[in-house]
Order: C-alpha cells, then structure tokens, then sequence
C-alpha cells in the first residue's frame, strides 16, 4: 500500500496514524500542513540571505545616483612663534684694538728720594723738550713725515690675530640683519612675478601663507631652504623653487663683517577675487 519506503510524513501514512482519533486537537493539521510550511521557509530563508548579501551592492548603487554635496575645506591660519634664540652660543670676540701711533718721547724718570752721592739718573727733560714729545718710559724717535693712517696698526706694539671660534657659526640675531636688495617692497614685488600658481592649488581654491626657513650665506646667497608650514596642493614647493631663484641678499652683519644667519620669511598665496 505504501511501497518499500516509509515517509512519515506522506498524507496516506498521516491518515492511517490519525484514524479514529481527534484531527481537531492539532497534531493531524500540524503534519499536514508541514511540507508547506517548510518549503516556505527554506524560500523566505533564501531570500533573506541573498538581500543581506546583496545589500552593499545596492546601497552602492543608490548611492550612485543621488548626487554628493560639494565638500566644504575649512582653512584655518595658525601663528607659530619665532624659533628661541639660542643664547648658549657666544658672539664672536670684538676685534683688538690698533697699536697706537708711534710719536715722539722723553724719558721722565719717576721721583724717588735718595741721598745726593747716589743719584745718577738723567736730569728731567725741560719744558722745551716736553713742547715737541711727550714723556714715556724710555727715549723713542718717531718718524714726522710717516702718513697717518687710521685704517691699519701703527706703532712697534705686538699685533694679535683674531682668531674666530667658529666660522660656520649661524646666528639668529645680529646687529645688522640680511635683506633682500631693495627692502621688503622689492622682494615682494619679486615674489609676485616668480611665482607660478599651481593649477591643482586654483582648481581646490587653496589659499594661505607658507613659511619657509632658510640661512642667508655670507655672500647672500640663500641655503637650506626649508618649509616650516605649509597649506599643500604644490604651494610649499613653489615657495621653495622661488626663494632657490631669488638673487643674492644682503648678508648679515656682527662686529663689522659678514655673518651666516638663519632667517624666515612668508610667502602668500592668493586668488584674484572673481
């Protein structure tokens, strides 16, 4: 009647299991209806699984079509304080003084109280003698047709060189600081013409100051050029490869001769308002 095969759950094997008992209680609709029950959710469950996995993809797609809102780059300025000056490092000794001129002298010998039989020094010069020299310690002829020179040691004095600690030494403050030549109009003026605006810093509309490091060499040249800020999209660069093509500055001076000093400027970049 049933085959060689037992299903359970066959409607003919239910009939046979529920017959003359109560179909109303429950268990009879629950084993009928069970292959529909479970057929439906072996479906729902599919379902849910696929549009789980597919989700990112669709969101991806809606996404797709809904336009994006411009991004907003908020800019903000920030002023770093001047690098600290570096007081461990000494300035450099001032030159020695020049050896004074050699003039005309006397010999004035100092007083000094002793009996008659022992005095043998020479007698002081006389008012005469004193009108044309002046007194020393010893007798000295000078040379009255030598020029009088100011710019170079005179005299039989010892001269001493001065001899530099340090002659790479960069300062921080001189007496006199580095300047480009003409003042700071020209060099603005300059960086106006050698500045070429990046096209990817117009296009995002980037604006700002750069500041740049760099140590003005004793002949003016500009070395160790460096980026202390930058605002990026090429604008730090350009700074650099404009201050490299910058002529020579006026170098620094302490104690009347050219120094190495460390210097730092801004360079502005700005868009023409449309």
């Amino acid at each position: 009647m049933f085959g060689s095969k037992l299903d359970i759950l066959n409607q003919q094997w239910i009939d046979v299991v529920f017959s003359g008992r109560n179909k109303a209680y429950g268990a009879y609709e629950l084993r009928k209806d069970n292959p529909r029950h479970t057929n439906r959710a072996l479906i729902i469950g599919v379902v849910v699984f696929v549009f789980l996995i597919s989700l990112k993809t669709i969101i991806n797609k809606i996404e797709g079509f809904i336009p994006k809102p411009d991004e907003k780059v908020k800019i903000t300025e920030v002023v770093l304080p001047p690098p600290p000056m570096d007081t461990k490092v000494k300035p450099p000794p001032p030159p020695p003084e020049p050896p004074k001129p050699k003039v005309d002298q006397v010999r004035f010998p100092p007083l000094v109280v002793k009996p008659d039989n022992e005095i043998r020094e020479k007698d002081p010069p006389t008012v005469k003698e004193l009108e044309v020299a002046d007194p020393g310690q010893k007798d000295q002829k000078g040379d009255p047709n030598a020029d009088i020179r100011i710019d170079e040691p005179v005299g039989n004095s010892d001269i001493k060189q001065v001899v530099e600690e340090n002659p790479n030494q960069i300062f921080t403050a001189v007496e006199q600081a580095p300047g480009f030549p003409g003042g700071d109009a020209k060099f603005g003026a300059y960086l106006s013409k050698a500045i070429r605006y990046p096209a990817i810093a117009r296009e995002n509309n980037v604006q700002g100051r750069v500041i740049c490091t760099f140590v003005v060499e004793r002949d003016g040249s500009l070395t160790d050029i460096k980026v202390v800020r930058g605002i990026g999209s090429g604008c730090d660069e350009e700074a650099v490869r404009a201050l490299k093509a910058s002529p020579k500055w006026k170098p620094g001076i302490q104690n009347g001769r050219p120094v190495r000093v460390q210097y730092s400027v801004p360079v502005q970049f700005a868009l023409a308002q449309e």
